[in-house]
């Protein structure tokens, strides 16, 4: 069993993030949550996460967006917690619409948030993790970062980069005991996509698992969703000892897509 970590995971107060900070915890490391907010349920989820799983447990806003915030973080986290060995870049955002019409500022803020904030938040903590003698980097790429879809140029984009990425810090790292891998999952049921399903319906005329199956799942060959818990559990499971030689590689979680 791997001994008690300290680990970050950005963009965690919902969906795939909470599900690793939760998978984290339960292994027995302590984690700061994050996201660019500052409300009173975030602190309390922190607080939440940590007397469920019985281990210290922070939030800490930072906007992933601004660079110094990015490595202000893991300045923040090490200053109260000693380390940083665990880093989970989740952090992202989306836009849909044609290349043509692609509002400069979208473009920016997704490049921003879903792959330069994860050079900044590994720069920062690549010299803890190096000082230690053991580190694990775990970046959420996507299904969309090993094939395209039309519409989303600038997510594609960032999440082919935050692949490419990935490698080269593994190769850096290869003899330092720290591994760099991202998980690439396909359609997650997280909140924000359990919103879209009524508008979907409408917008098809389907009934609920008719568009789940032929519209938002059509490229999933196992016509389910991925589920939180699932990623939490694979996130968890790089962090052990056993995964120590899993370095550099991106593992699918997508019932198939990218099978294709």
């Amino acid at each position: 069993m791997t001994a008690r970590k300290t680990a970050i995971i950005t963009g965690s107060n919902s969906g795939i993030g909470l599900g690793i900070a939760h998978a984290l915890a339960a292994g027995g490391h302590d984690i700061v949550i994050n996201s660019f907010t500052d409300r009173d349920e975030d602190h309390a989820l922190a607080e939440l996460i940590g007397k469920e799983h019985g281990v210290k447990a922070l939030y800490i806003k930072a906007d992933m967006s601004k660079p110094e915030e990015c490595r202000t973080l893991v300045a923040n986290t090490a200053s109260t917690f000693g380390s940083v060995d665990i880093l989970v870049n989740n952090a992202g955002i989306q836009h849909v619409a044609s290349v043509e019409e692609f509002p400069v500022e979208k473009w920016d803020a997704i490049i921003a948030i879903n792959l330069t904030s994860a050079f900044h938040t590994v720069a920062a903590a690549v010299p803890l993790m190096r000082a230690a003698g053991w580190g694990r980097i775990i970046n959420i790429a996507s299904a969309h970062g090993l094939r395209a879809s039309p519409f989303k140029s600038a997510y594609v984009a960032a999440k082919h980069g935050i692949v490419g990425f990935t490698k080269a810090v593994a190769l850096e790292l290869a003899e330092q005991k720290i591994t760099s891998n991202a998980i690439c999952p396909g359609y997650v049921l997280t909140p924000l996509v359990e919103a879209q399903i009524p508008d979907q319906m409408k917008t098809h005329n389907m009934d609920r698992e008719t568009v789940i199956r032929e519209v938002m799942l059509d490229k999933q060959p196992t016509k389910q969703f991925v589920t939180t818990e699932q990623i939490g559990a694979l996130a968890a499971f790089l962090c052990t000892d056993n995964a120590a030689q899993i370095n550099g590689t991106t593992l699918s979680v997508d019932g198939g897509w990218t099978a294709e």
